[in-house]
């Protein structure tokens, strides 16, 4: 059953089939069950006055089917704990919708790329929803997924940085989508290659940096794929001294959505904890990224920017001798964030989830460290007490 809803009819639950009527200018292209209160608010920014609902695919209790609808009360009041609990949903399930979809292009059938498109263009709207919430996420690694969570992650951080860069929709889904594919090609690289703790000989080297091609190859027989798409896949190793793979392109000659891909793809692996070389602290990640005269440095400073000095979800060690996660940056002083902290140094032990707000305290960040610094499982923690404990 469809109806026509006004946007302060709607309410989570419902199924959106399609807008109707918005005065904003970016256009929404997605359907699908509202999840909350947040996502309400959302559209409500971006012009949506009147939806499609289809009642048979909604997600409502019986009462709600057949009552006068209510207004949808504030985004305000979903708190840190649902917010956290729904990305981290959607990172699992997006963890493993890119497994399938790799499984698939792997055993030659790469024409369909609707669930790659359908994911990126969920992952867009869950930045949108709650950009630090999709941010913490990034920093909580496994690192037996790399592979996986590297493409999740650097997609993530794609629609973040095209955002604060003031990109429309359309190419923000363009470029998301480049993105979460630019590394299929690594896919069919031998595993002992990928694994490898080792130094690379030239043979071995060449066949890695044969994954771009690859890439481009298994994507490019895609209906979906855009030419924006498949220059980010492209041009994501070029260089702009001209050091970079498979073209040796130079400044002029790389799209800057490409050099923006670049940008990510190295932050994210520093990050992270590979075969051949473990992870540094996300502000050390941002001050060698600062310091690569073969990246945009322009771009480079537009990114710091996004994501903060102390990026949300990266853990931190206070001069108090506690250790926390950021959890949101302060625009007035990004050496100044609020901060989730749950550990005491000096103790040796887990402590009570309290927030602190840097600007309104005594004190300060001492330094950035590694969950492996202090024997910390952060996956596991965060998935199974972070969460459920971290204050509204």
């Amino acid at each position: 059953m469809l109806k026509n809803v006004t946007i302060d009819e709607l309410i989570p639950g419902m199924y959106v089939n399609q807008v109707l009527e918005q005065t904003g200018q970016l256009r929404v292209r997605s359907s699908g069950v509202v999840k909350s209160p947040v996502s309400i608010g959302k559209l409500k920014e971006m012009g949506i006055t009147l939806v499609e609902v289809d009642y048979a695919r909604s997600q409502l209790p019986e009462a709600a089917m057949v009552s006068e609808q209510v207004p949808a009360p504030s985004p305000d009041t979903r708190s840190n704990s649902d917010a956290l609990n729904a990305a981290s949903v959607l990172y699992e399930e997006a963890v493993s919708l890119q497994q399938s979809f790799i499984t698939s292009l792997n055993k030659g059938a790469p024409n369909d790329l609707s669930q790659a498109s359908d994911l990126s263009s969920s992952i867009i709207d869950a930045v949108f929803d709650n950009q630090d919430a999709m941010s913490c996420l990034t920093m909580i690694k496994n690192s037996d997924q790399y592979l996986l969570e590297h493409s999740i992650n650097c997609s993530i951080l794609m629609a973040m940085f095209a955002q604060h860069l003031g990109y429309d929709r359309d190419t923000i889904d363009e470029a998301c989508m480049g993105a979460l594919l630019m590394d299929v090609g690594m896919s069919q690289i031998p595993q002992e290659l990928r694994h490898k703790n080792g130094k690379l000989s030239q043979a071995d080297w060449d066949v890695v940096k044969s994954h771009v091609d690859i890439g481009v190859e298994l994507v490019e027989q895609g209906e979906q794929i855009s030419d924006l798409a498949l220059s980010v896949i492209s041009q994501h190793h070029e260089r702009e001294d001209g050091s970079g793979y498979p073209k040796a392109l130079k400044s002029d000659t790389i799209s800057p959505l490409s050099k923006m891909a670049a940008i990510v793809d190295c932050y994210d692996a520093m990050i992270s904890n590979r075969p051949h070389k473990d992870s540094i602290t996300p502000a050390l990640a941002l001050k060698r990224l600062a310091k690569d005269p073969s990246l945009d440095s322009v771009l480079v400073k537009q990114f710091v920017q996004c994501v903060g000095v102390h990026p949300v979800g990266s853990l931190v060690k206070l001069k108090s001798g506690r250790l926390g996660i950021i959890s949101k940056q302060n625009p007035d002083d990004l050496t100044s964030p609020v901060v989730m902290t749950f550990y005491s140094i000096t103790g040796g032990h887990f402590s009570e989830i309290r927030r602190i707000d840097l600007l309104t305290v005594d004190d300060e960040i001492e330094s950035g460290v590694r969950p492996d610094d202090f024997g910390i499982n952060l996956p596991k923690f965060f998935k199974d007490v972070f969460i459920s404990q971290v204050p509204g």
